[in-house]
């Protein structure tokens, strides 16, 4: 087995690899105005697709970002789509009644639907193509389970969704590791990287005035709005709108209570040979699992490299020291790559919540959507449209996520000391195939 000393490649990046095709664009020492109609904290999939609603209405539209524009998770994920909500329909029936359930996982399917539609729209040049998802099932208890969730169908729209047992598992994915798995023929994949290029151009050229590198240090609500206190200047703001997600912290502490900050880990390897490519991934499909500490990858869009990710470390944020865990999994999964190296790794961060729902509202006239528990590259989009067309004053219904609680817990702050032993139980599970 390569030593993890050596498993980097001699023009390793500890950088995304969309990074490579989407440079971070560098600070243009542009300063905020002085006031603005919508100030939005963010310039991820949330905060661009509500700036675009915003700035086409007409409303002076200001996007501020700590650092360079989509620094966060809208440029380090996976480039993976899916209907986005994690609870089954049994369990959100349980927990909120058939209707909203019913509404719940209806909004999975309209983020979704609002990526491609806004792609096309756009016209944005982003390696968008639904190519499906095949989600294996690491034990066959697991099987069991897909199969019986796929069997029951749910209400209000049709997954497509299919069951590959363990014979025929082949024809999907090029490995024994999975006792066979459910396929969505609906999800989709996407280069994130210029995703959120096409995306931050088209709320330029919307009329939104995009500030990076400009930190917000306060935030005080004043009888017109809200006083926000920045690294380049004071804004006077009618409405702001919170798009930070795993990102959230103390600057709007009641939210920074409602998430949890959670690392993941992503690897993009070294070129493979197109036969490996074609006998490992014959389908192009994005992939996943059942673990409780779930492993999600893909080939590259062009078929050269494979991206794989998971959560291998809590605290982690050396990518030399992540990145040879991830190929450990990558090989275990895959024995015939033994020896690939790495070209990229990098992280970023996730925010779950305790309910594992994505959210959005206001609180006290703070505007917020975030939550989106590892699945955000079509739900960040969809609620941030939602909330732009709200702040304009377009359509005021935000929809079923700000229809339920939003909990926190006692004594939770924003710093999640309760990960260590929760993930040490989630590993003893996966291993037990509980």
């Amino acid at each position: 087995m390569i030593k993890s000393s050596d498993c980097f490649t001699p023009d390793f990046k500890p950088t995304p690899y969309w990074w490579d095709a989407s440079p971070q664009q560098p600070d243009d020492m542009a300063k905020p105005p002085a006031t603005a109609d919508v100030l939005i904290i963010g310039s991820g999939y949330t905060g661009l697709h509500a700036a675009v609603q915003t700035a086409r209405a007409g409303l002076e539209t200001v996007v501020i970002d700590a650092e360079a524009a989509g620094f966060g998770c809208s440029t380090r994920n996976g480039g993976q789509i899916s209907t986005s909500v994690k609870p089954s329909f049994s369990t959100l029936k349980q927990r909120y009644g058939e209707a909203r359930a019913v509404d719940i996982l209806k909004e999975g399917q309209a983020s979704l639907d609002h990526v491609a539609r806004f792609v096309a729209e756009e016209k944005l040049d982003c390696d968008f193509g639904v190519v499906g998802r095949f989600h294996g099932a690491h034990t066959a208890g697991q099987y069991d389970k897909l199969a019986k969730d796929c069997e029951s169908r749910h209400p209000g729209f049709e997954t497509g969704a299919f069951m590959v047992p363990r014979g025929s598992q082949h024809g999907e994915l090029g490995t024994d590791a999975y006792h066979g798995g459910i396929v969505f023929p609906k999800h989709a994949s996407i280069d994130p990287g210029k995703y959120h290029a096409g995306l931050l151009g088209v709320a330029k050229a919307a009329g939104a005035n995009i500030i990076s590198q400009c930190r917000v240090n306060d935030l005080e609500r004043s009888a017109q709005g809200f006083e926000v206190s920045t690294d380049k200047g004071r804004v006077r703001a009618s409405k702001v709108i919170i798009a930070t997600n795993g990102y959230t912290g103390p600057l709007s502490p009641w939210q920074q209570r409602r998430v949890i900050p959670i690392g993941s880990y992503v690897i993009a390897t070294e070129e493979i040979p197109a036969d490996v490519m074609d006998r490992l991934f014959p389908t192009n499909r994005i992939l996943s699992d059942t673990r409780k500490l779930v492993y999600y990858y893909r080939p590259s869009p062009d078929r050269k490299r494979i991206l794989f990710g998971g959560r291998v470390s809590l605290q982690e944020t050396d990518p030399r020291k992540s990145g040879p865990k991830l190929l450990a999994e990558l090989v275990r999964l895959f024995p015939e790559l033994e020896g690939t190296r790495i070209s990229h790794s990098w992280a970023g961060i996730v925010a779950f919540t305790f309910d594992t729902l994505m959210h959005c509202g206001e609180d006290k006239g703070l505007s917020y959507a975030m939550g989106y528990c590892g699945s955000g590259v079509g739900m960040a989009g969809y609620l941030g449209s939602r909330l732009g067309k709200a702040a304009a004053g377009v359509d005021p219904d935000l929809g079923a996520f700000s229809q339920i609680p939003f909990q926190t817990r006692p004594f939770y702050t924003g710093k999640p000391w309760f990960l260590a032993p929760s993930v040490a139980v989630y590993r003893l599970r996966d291993r037990l195939g509980i």
